[in-house]
C-alpha cells in the first residue's frame, strides 16, 4: 500500500520523508528538486510486537510496513501542465491515499512560492488542481456514457453517476464527499480518481507551535479537514529529522524534553495504516513475532492467505486469543484455562490485534 507525500514546494515533503524513511531523498531550498518520487518503505510501529517478543523470546521480530511515495511539489497550473504537473499527477494517481503537508511556520529563510503564509490558500491550490484533473477525466466518461446509451439504455445510470460526480467537482468539493451506492462505486472504480484518494494532512509547525493547542494556522488546517472528514496531524519537520536519527533512551528523553508521548512521524504512519482501513493480525511463537497486514473486514480464510495460500485452501479453524487477554493472563498456557482461547470457523470476521493459530490440511 502506497502512501504520497504532497504539498506546494518548500513545506518540508522532503525532509519529512527523510525523517521517515532515512532514505535520504535531496533537500534543497528551491522548487521541484524532487523530480522522480523517492520511495521508502517504513515499518508500523506497533509496542504490542515489542511486548510479544519479550513473552515469546523469538528469533525475528517482524512489523508490518507501509510505503511512503515523496511527490515533487505541485505548482498552480500543474493539471494544465505547469511546472511537473502531468508526472506529478500521475504519480498521485499510482498511491492509495495522500498525505499532504501543509505549512503552518514563519521562516523568512525559506521561500514560500506564494510569498506568504495562508494554509488553507495552500490546501486549496493543491486540491483544486487534483479536482480540474478528475473534472478532465469525467468529462470523457460521461461523454463516452452519452454516446453508448444511445445503443444500450443500461449506460444511463453510469451517465448519471458520472453526472453527479462532476456536480461536486464543479462545486468544488472532492469526489470522496459524496455517499456512493455499491453500484455507483463498480461505476467509478477504474477512473482511479485522485480526489477519491483518503487523505491525512500534516501541519508542519515550529517548535514554538508544537504545543500550542491555539495556534491559528493549525486550527484553520483543522476547520477545513473537518469537511474532508480527515485526519490533521501537527508536527515541527525539523524535529523529526532530527528524532529519526536517535534510537532507544536518547529518543525517550528528547521526547520527554520536548513534552511529546511519541513522536508525530509515529502517529503520522499508524494514521496513514489506518487511513488505508488496514489493520494487523498477530502470529507468535520462538521463530518469529510478527504482524500480518488486512484489510478491515477480512475473514479468516483470506489471513489465512496471507501466510501462505495454501493455508486458506486448506482452512479448518483458526485458534485466536484477543492481544489483551494474553497480556492480562501472562501466557497463552493460561489464556486457555481461562477460556479465552476461541475457536472460530470460515465466517469469523479478524478482528485488530487478534494472536492466531490457523489449522489447515492440503
Amino acid at each position: 500500500m502506497k502512501i504520497g507525500i504532497v504539498g506546494l514546494p518548500n513545506v518540508g515533503k522532503s525532509t519529512l520523508f527523510n525523517a521517515i524513511t532515512n532514505a535520504g531523498a535531496e533537500c534543497a531550498n528551491y522548487p521541484f528538486c524532487t523530480i522522480e518520487p523517492n520511495v521508502g518503505v517504513v515499518p508500523v510501529p506497533d509496542e504490542r510486537l515489542d511486548n510479544l517478543a519479550k513473552m515469546y523470546n523469538p528469533q525475528k521480530v517482524t512489523h508490518a510496513i507501509i510505503e511512503f511515495v515523496d511527490i515533487a511539489g505541485l505548482v498552480k497550473g500543474a493539471s494544465k501542465g505547469e511546472g511537473l504537473g502531468n508526472k506529478f499527477l500521475s504519480h498521485i494517481r499510482e498511491t492509495d491515499a495522500i498525505c499532504e503537508v501543509v505549512r503552518c511556520f514563519e521562516d523568512s529563510n525559506i521561500v514560500h512560492v506564494d510569498g506568504s503564509i495562508n494554509p488553507v490558500r495552500d490546501i486549496e491550490t493543491i486540491n483544486l488542481e487534483l479536482i480540474f484533473a478528475d473534472l478532465e477525466t469525467v468529462e470523457k466518461r460521461i461523454d463516452r456514457a452519452s454516446k453508448l446509451i444511445k445503443g444500450d439504455k443500461k449506460y444511463q445510470f453510469e451517465f448519471d453517476t458520472w453526472k453527479k460526480v462532476r456536480e461536486a467537482l464543479q462545486n468544488g468539493k472532492p469526489a470522496r464527499s459524496l455517499d456512493y451506492s455499491e453500484e455507483e462505486l463498480e461505476v467509478i472504480k477504474d477512473a482511479f480518481l485522485l480526489t477519491m484518494k483518503p487523505i491525512l494532512y500534516v501541519a508542519n509547525v515550529s517548535e514554538e507551535q508544537l504545543l500550542d493547542e491555539n495556534d491559528e494556522n493549525v486550527n484553520a488546517v483543522k476547520e477545513y479537514a473537518k469537511q474532508d472528514k480527515a485526519e490533521v496531524i501537527r508536527l515541527c519537520v525539523k524535529i523529526e529529522e532530527e528524532l529519526s536519527s536517535l534510537e532507544g533512551n536518547d529518543k525517550k528523553e528528547m521526547l520527554e524534553a520536548l513534552g511529546l508521548e511519541e513522536s508525530g512521524l509515529d502517529k503520522v504512519i499508524k494514521a496513514s495504516y489506518d487511513l488505508l482501513g488496514l489493520m494487523s493480525f498477530l502470529t507468535a511463537g520462538e521463530p518469529e513475532v510478527r504482524a500480518w497486514t488486512i484489510k478491515k473486514g477480512t475473514k479468516a480464510p483470506q489471513a489465512a492467505g496471507k501466510i501462505h495460500s495454501d493455508i486458506e485452501r486448506g482452512f479448518i479453524r483458526a485458534e485466536i486469543v484477543s492481544y489483551d487477554d494474553l497480556m492480562k493472563e501472562g501466557s497463552m498456557v493460561a489464556a486457555k484455562e481461562k477460556g479465552l482461547v476461541r475457536s472460530e470457523g470460515k465466517e469469523y470476521v479478524m478482528q485488530d490485534g487478534d494472536i492466531v493459530l490457523f489449522k489447515f490440511n492440503v
